[in-house]
């Protein structure tokens, strides 16, 4: 996204391979949870068929994590990033842990109280993914652009991952007895690992690499008094008689005003990508697309055309010139999405499951290539707290555009029979 200012790195640094690929498996479990909720989705509209358990579920998550991001973004430059992010991945593995509790203490039935519970525990997700995704964003924003990539590319490959195994639980279980069931259980299990494996690795691992600790030290040198715990992890102590030193360095650095309006064509970019896709995925996906010859397979293999295509696009910006660096250019290919949404409604309503598999997958592929492009092209120059508290804004826009589409993916059920 930003990078930090300063030349080249020093040639005795290590770890940068490494911390690529730990932000990759952070990204992962920072939506791993999620996306299980969204893939198991046949499953829960087996259990709720009448309450849109796709909808509503993600009509719950998000505003806990619109909510709890806005809050987290105003206060960024007095929160400790290293216990934000630790109570985030806690709060994944504790939700999703209980998700398969709840489904063993209510052997699997459906029903008001069943449904009431597992929304609490996705209110749970969207606090966690507020606390994760900003403050892995804000924390990265001030290190390497290849750390954001990847942390971006793990957030995609989270989506691809619990597709795939989705395929293979209801191939495998498909025939035999709550083979449903047992394919989900399974599922969850899965993702319940990926998030204490995230834990382990943010407490204990990312921040002795010394690659993270010469950013870390470097933002903490310019007043950055989120880094401090994180420094202490990895056998650093700040001085202490440098805190008036720190605190005029605060003072003299941009408001969150000032930063968001220098970058609002940024911040209005997110908002509009995440509004649409959010629009048609996954509500859309599930419940207005019809019946065809791929029977219930028909909404997996499009949520997994999907992931797939949101994956492989988050690489694409590294191959040079497929990287949009425009600002306008970007605000022109973001707005251009939007004729997704009549070819969507006429392909659902006249055309077959080959074009609508098509038009997931272009979905999926701009989202992700756009999404990355406006990370890594947001200007440079700042400072450490002034990159933190930018990508925290940043990811706030991008919370704020998936609550509008969640919201605006009900209109697609108006003049449906049984719809509401």
């Amino acid at each position: 996204m930003i990078i930090a200012d300063g030349g080249e790195l020093p040639a005795r640094l290590e770890g940068k391979f490494s911390a690529m690929v730990i932000c990759w498996i952070l990204g992962l479990g920072s939506l791993v949870a999620w996306n299980s909720m969204l893939t198991i989705g046949d499953y829960y509209y087996n259990l709720f068929p009448t309450y849109h358990p796709s909808r509503v579920l993600t009509l719950v998550y998000q505003p806990f994590a619109l909510g709890t991001m806005a809050i987290l973004a105003y206060n960024e430059s007095r929160i400790d990033t290293r216990q934000r992010n630790l109570v985030g991945y806690l709060l994944f593995f504790a939700s999703t842990f209980m998700l398969i509790v709840l489904d063993l203490a209510t052997s699997g039935r459906g029903g008001v109280g069943p449904f009431i519970g597992i929304c609490a525990f996705v209110g749970g997700f969207g606090i966690a993914d507020a606390h994760v995704q900003g403050g892995m964003v804000g924390d990265l924003s001030f290190m390497l652009p290849e750390f954001i990539q990847s942390f971006l590319a793990g957030l995609a490959a989270s989506g691809a991952l619990t597709s795939a195994l989705r395929l293979i639980t209801k191939a495998a279980f498909e025939k035999s007895n709550d083979g449903l069931r047992k394919g989900t259980m399974l599922f969850l299990g899965i993702s319940t690992f990926f998030e204490l494996l995230c834990v382990l690795l943010y407490a204990f691992f990312f921040p002795k690499l010394p690659i993270v600790k010469y950013f870390r030290s470097k933002a903490a040198s310019e007043g950055s008094k989120t880094v401090k715990a994180d420094l202490a992890a990895a056998g650093i102590q700040t001085k202490e008689d440098q805190g008036d030193e720190d605190n005029a360095k605060q003072n003299d650095r941009l408001s969150n005003k000032q930063l968001f309006f220098q970058n609002i064509d940024y911040a209005l970019d997110l908002f509009l990508i995440y509004v649409l896709t959010l629009s048609i995925f996954p509500g859309f996906l599930y419940e207005n697309t019809g019946e065809h010859k791929l029977g219930t397979w028909y909404p997996l293999v499009l949520i997994a055309s999907y992931n797939l295509w949101d994956l492989i696009s988050r690489y694409l910006p590294l191959v040079k010139f497929l990287m949009i660096e425009s600002r306008k250019g970007l605000t022109i290919a973001i707005l251009s999405r939007f004729l997704l949404i009549p070819a969507f409604y006429f392909t659902a309503n006249y055309g077959d499951q080959g074009w609508m598999i098509l038009l997931v997958s272009f979905l999926g592929l701009t989202n992700g290539h756009l999404t990355v492009c406006v990370l890594t092209a947001a200007p440079k120059g700042y400072k450490g707290p002034e990159q933190n508290a930018l990508g925290n804004l940043l990811v706030l826009c991008l919370l704020a555009g998936i609550f509008a589409g969640v919201a605006l993916d009900w209109l697609w059920l108006i003049g449906k029979k049984n719809a509401f």
